[in-house]
């Protein structure tokens, strides 16, 4: 079993399975945490804009909370839409070389 993993860990395409993974995976990831906590940040220090009205009883605060949650779906959709698009292929090559 050992020998299995060690000739998949040299196999040239699961080091560009990795570091395709860990690049895009830092990517959204770094993004979704700008994203929250700038809108953390804008709650602390600022938080009479948010408190904007911008029609009747809803104020900016809303649309803008709004954006933090429909963009960590988006952001995850993109890593999944990746995953099986790219990743996946990738895994399937791995295996069968492996065998």
């Amino acid at each position: 079993m050992p020998a299995d993993i060690q000739s998949i860990e040299r196999n040239p395409k699961f080091r560009e399975l990795v570091e395709a993974r860990k690049l895009l995976g830092g990517s959204l990831t770094l993004l979704i945490i700008i994203i929250y906590f700038g809108f953390i940040l804008l709650i602390a220090f600022d938080p009479k804009l948010l408190g904007t009205p911008i029609s009747g009883v809803i104020t900016l605060g809303i649309p803008v909370g709004l954006f933090v949650i429909v963009a960590a779906f988006v952001l995850t959709g993109i890593y999944v839409l990746r995953a099986n698009a790219t990743y996946d292929v990738l895994t399937k090559e791995i295996i069968e070389e492996s065998k």
